[in-house]
């Protein structure tokens, strides 16, 4: 049996339904992959941190300073510690298990659009310190994807981060531990639950502000909703899956960006009423020697499978070498689905120290 220690960087939602999600789990990790799992230390931006070396009791309380979690534990308040600086004094505590390589840091702030800090300098923090890193955050995929990965490679560690688009939803898995030798040449997709959703409801005749009000009350909204309706949220996953599927070396920023409006209900009805359908699309495809990424509103017809997509739905269809276009459709989404993605990429890592298994090398992909 092999224990795992975890520190966490964010404990809001998902990272709430995670660490539930291994308490419901514990026995079935126990006995299917040989492992336990505890978490160690704890960063929030605004509710403070914690170490303790033989693992947190209570998580919330914890944080707060009022429960017992033994004497190793070390409690600082949120204005008197950096996050980087607290990170790096928990990798250095756990520097056994970082040898042994058994320790992880799961990072899930919030995402900044603007160049995808601090998340980047916390995954990058984790590999210094000899911490395999996980993140459900597409900051350090959409804006540094490819200088992290070389980081990982030279710790002899994993940087993994399958919840950044699509949840839970294995879309980098499949085609990393799946596909050899298939080479991805592009992709289209719808991959903002807010704004499908949205979409879906405005066609019906929902006002965009009542549409928009419902995602939010239901947490599926971004903090920031304009990430989602500005098209901000579909082109840092739309930059991530360019940058891991078609080996290409963008930001956010340079990804072709259209959001929806309240006036794009009109165009919403209108569309239906025609038998066809409107959605947000991301897309990606090789040219030339370049990869153009877009976010844009395509009127798409019903036999389209994107078309189909209904409510808070998501789907990517991919293009390929060898087996043209196949697609991964996600029906339903959330917070489980997103705190799997965790785990999924947690057993990933579990799975290659047991085999010791070297991190992949990045493939480079030839231009077609």
């Amino acid at each position: 049996m092999t224990t795992f220690d975890l520190i966490l960087v964010g404990f809001g939602n998902v990272a709430r339904r995670f660490v539930a999600l291994l308490a419901e789990e514990r026995a079935a990790l126990r006995r299917e992959y040989g492992v336990t799992i505890r978490v160690v230390g704890m960063v929030t931006r605004s509710h403070g941190r914690v170490y303790a070396a033989d693992g947190l009791r209570s998580y919330e309380r914890s944080l707060s300073g009022r429960a017992d979690v033994g004497h190793h534990a070390a409690v600082a308040s949120a204005q008197s510690t950096a996050t980087l600086d607290f990170l790096r004094d928990a990798l250095k505590r756990s520097a056994a298990a970082a040898r042994q390589r058994r320790l992880v840091v799961v990072e899930t702030t919030t995402l900044d659009i603007t160049g995808g800090q601090p998340a980047i300098g916390h995954v990058r923090a984790a590999l210094a310190g000899g911490a395999h890193a996980i993140t459900a955050n597409k900051g350090p995929v959409a804006f540094a994807y490819r200088s992290l990965t070389r980081e990982a490679d030279r710790a002899g560690r994993r940087f993994l981060f399958e919840g950044a688009v699509m949840d839970g939803v294995p879309v980098f898995n499949l085609v990393r531990e799946t596909l050899p030798a298939v080479r991805v040449i592009g992709f289209r997709g719808v991959v903002n639950s807010t704004t499908n959703y949205m979409l879906t409801e405005m066609e019906r005749g929902q006002p965009f502000d009542a549409a928009l009000a419902e995602m939010r009350a239901r947490g599926i909204a971004e903090a920031d909703a304009s990430l989602d309706i500005d098209g901000w949220d579909a082109a840092a996953k739309a930059a991530a899956l360019a940058n891991v599927l078609l080996d290409a070396r963008i930001t956010p920023h340079a990804v072709d960006r259209h959001g929806i409006t309240a006036a794009t209900g009109r165009l919403a009805i209108d569309a239906r009423a025609k038998g066809r359908r409107v959605k947000l699309v991301a897309s990606g495809v090789r040219e030339g020697s370049g990869v153009n990424v877009r976010v844009a509103l395509e009127e798409l017809p019903a036999d389209d499978l994107l078309a189909g997509l209904e409510g808070q739905q998501n789907a990517i269809v991919l293009r390929t070498d060898l087996l043209e276009e196949f697609a991964i459709v996600q029906r339903s989404g959330g917070l489980t689905e997103t705190a799997y993605a965790l785990l999924s990429d947690l057993l990933t890592i579990t799975r290659g120290r047991a085999t010791r298994q070297s991190p992949p090398p990045v493939r480079r992909r030839r231009s077609l």
